[in-house]
């Protein structure tokens, strides 16, 4: 369908045009250059997109065929999971509540209330589509106007960004962070599916969805451009962009009735996009850490497959290298389900979106990525229960259910794949043999202490043996106000002393851009794969310390071995290396300690870690683990093995060895 481009609409794109500048990031290779808003300007989306009226990318509840035909398990999983809640009364988020963000450091309290409440709906929306008999549609009322009667759609943490600062929300200055446009995603999807429905109840609902949908979410994005989400200021973006993209986008292309407006945000969104996309690593690697690359790359994989939709197929960059590359990331990050590579705020399990996988690799043509999908989709049972979705999102929830079929009936494909080269992210992974979690698997990172989510890590190392956690990396607690704040490195998980890593003369490694490896290299054939970098750029000048390089190698079939060769200016205390250890560590004789496989982790392997005792004296210390979110990945506890330097020449070489054995 194509309309008469008017004055006001010109004037519009024309201003979106011109405040968009390109930006690139030193140490990466040559960016794309605005490759969605290249391939796809304002008069190529204004013939191209259906209008909101002709889009139909998934069954209305009154279209009762395509939903019955869905599982029964599933149907019945959903309905009962609404059930549940039926006739109880709706958790209010209160203002002390919301303050507890600012009176105590603590996050969670009112996230709990708020998720839980947009989870609420989305079941009960869920539900109604199921069954189909107007049985929920006072709950998904009730649920619409208390959401909508919030003053604020996100959370304490991110009210900051309002003129008046943290504390309360000003409802003068709607603000848009991640929930509160996955909050106008869930709306917007409501309407879609059930709006005809609560039509019946009373008219004003969808009036009031659609009033709080523009009001909150569609105006304040498309008027503003110092949302720091955005990019238009050079700021470095992570997961924020495309999660927040993929909400709006959602949400304009299901509300948005005005022509002009409709393509004016969705060109946008495309600019904010290539914003996020332009100086992205040319590996795909993900620098946040598996766990964000769900709401990173699989996000920007939401906003792509819905620009596809809305317009049969013609807008797609899906056989762009990197949007390929970026997909991939998630399985060269695979270790053994559940397990992943956790370097930053990562856990080391990850419960990854099979579905998503799944068609992310089908869209791009990967059959490595599609069979992960398939692969995890079996492990999950998917299709067994309800269907997963966090905080509501129906947009997750839609395109799982109708590509059941097709995700089940893939061929499942693991990738354990033997060797893994991010050069960009500067990111290793080597294991014994391809296709086996069995033996040894290691991974390590250079990199800068600057990155997304960062650590003080460059230089750490994680360690598998026969696909269960050996040396491992912490990962991160429960966030709080201190996470996102100048204390950040107060919390011990991010500091390189509780890190594979050594500290020199008592001094840890440093946070910022200019602490970084230097000297980077790999190379691995059918015998070895070796890691090789200069980690003294890490440390502040306090460490004495001209050059360390840590090299670590996997030979097959033997062993890890991380060979250290440093020189210092000087030296006033002993090096000592801490390893964290998930097993627990005996020292059987000074130079060689054994890690006891932990109950549930059977192994017909033993894993010792050998190291000179004439040079380095061992103690073990208990790392009592009390944080909820590293309890699920850890339990209860942790081990820090330290070792200590009986003397600190200026120069030494040395190394660490892991090696496997047959249990006795």
């Amino acid at each position: 369908m194509r309309f008469r481009q008017t004055v006001p609409f010109m004037v519009i794109v024309l201003a979106l045009v011109l405040s968009s500048p390109g930006r690139a990031s030193a140490g990466q290779a040559p960016p794309a250059t605005d490759l969605l808003t290249t391939r796809f300007p304002p008069d190529v989306l204004a013939r191209t997109l259906l209008p909101a009226a002709d889009w139909h990318p998934f069954p209305r509840a009154g279209e009762r065929e395509a939903w019955e035909k869905l599982p029964e398990k599933v149907r019945t999983a959903h309905v009962r999971r609404a059930e549940a809640r039926l006739g109880t009364e709706w958790e209010t988020p209160r203002a002390t509540l919301f303050l507890d963000f600012v009176r105590d450091g603590n996050r969670s309290r009112y996230e709990a209330v708020s998720f839980g409440r947009r989870g609420r709906l989305a079941d009960a929306v869920l539900a109604e589509c199921f069954e189909g008999q107007g049985r929920f549609l006072d709950e998904i009322a009730d649920g619409v106007w208390t959401v909508c009667e919030e003053t604020y759609w996100g959370v304490p943490a991110h009210v900051g960004a309002q003129k008046r600062g943290p504390g309360l929300p000003d409802v003068t200055e709607p603000t848009v962070d991640l929930f509160a446009a996955e909050t106008g995603m869930l709306l917007a999807w409501t309407d879609y599916l059930v709006g005809d429905r609560l039509a019946g109840v009373s008219p004003l609902l969808r009036e009031r969805i659609r009033h709080e949908v523009r009001r909150r979410i569609l105006d304040p994005n498309l008027a503003r451009d110092d949302f720091w989400w955005m990019g238009f200021g050079g700021q470095r973006l992570n997961n924020w962009t495309p999660w927040i993209a993929s909400n709006w986008l959602a949400a304009a292309l299901l509300v948005e009735d005005k022509a002009e407006r409709r393509v004016a945000a969705v060109h946008k969104i495309l600019r904010i996009l290539d914003n996020f996309l332009n100086p992205y690593p040319r590996d795909g690697g993900c620098d946040e850490g598996p766990g964000y690359w769900d709401r990173a790359g699989g996000s920007l994989h939401d906003c792509l497959e819905l620009l596809a939709s809305v317009s049969g197929g013609r807008l797609t960059v899906f056989e762009e290298p990197l949007i390929r590359e970026i997909g991939l990331y998630i399985a060269r990050a695979y270790i053994r389900d559940p397990y992943f590579i956790n370097f930053a705020d990562a856990a080391a399990k990850v419960a990854a979106n099979a579905s998503l996988i799944y068609r992310y690799g089908k869209n791009v043509k990967d059959g490595t990525l599609a069979g992960f999908g398939a692969f995890l989709a079996r492990r999950q049972m998917l299709g067994e229960s309800a269907v997963g979705g966090s905080f509501g999102a129906l947009g997750r929830a839609l395109p799982t259910l109708f590509g059941l079929d097709a995700t089940l009936a893939a061929p499942p494909a693991e990738p354990l794949l033997r060797d893994v080269w991010l050069p960009d992210l500067q990111v290793m992974a080597a294991r014994s043999a391809g296709g086996t979690p069995y033996g040894l698997y290691v991974a390590a990172k250079g990199g800068h202490n600057d990155e997304s989510h960062n650590h003080n890590d460059v230089g750490n190392f994680i360690v598998y043996a026969d696909g269960w956690p050996a040396i491992v990396d912490v990962g991160v607690e429960t966030y709080t106000a201190k996470t996102f704040s100048s204390r950040r490195y107060e919390i011990w998980t991010m500091q390189s002393a509780y890190h594979n890593l050594p500290a020199v003369n008592g001094v840890m490694q440093r946070n910022g851009r200019e602490f970084k490896a230097r000297d980077v290299s790999y190379a691995a054939d059918d015998d070895r794969a070796a890691f090789s970098l200069d980690i003294a750029g890490a440390y502040p000048k306090e460490a004495r310390l001209r050059s360390w390089v840590r090299t670590v190698a996997l030979n097959r079939g033997r062993d890890v071995v991380v060979r250290d060769r440093y020189e210092l200016e000087e030296a006033r205390e002993p090096v000592r290396l801490s390893l964290m250890s998930w097993r627990e560590p005996h020292i059987v004789r000074e130079g060689r300690i054994r890690l006891e496989s932990p109950r549930g982790a059977p192994s017909k392997h033993a894993l010792f870690i050998e190291y000179d005792g004439q040079r380095f004296r061992a103690e073990v210390e208990t790392v009592p683990v009390e944080d909820g979110r590293l309890q699920s990945s850890w339990g209860t506890r942790l081990y820090r093995i330290l070792l200590t330097a009986r003397r600190t020449p200026l120069q030494d070489d040395f190394q660490v060895r892991f090696l496997l054995q047959e249990n006795d």
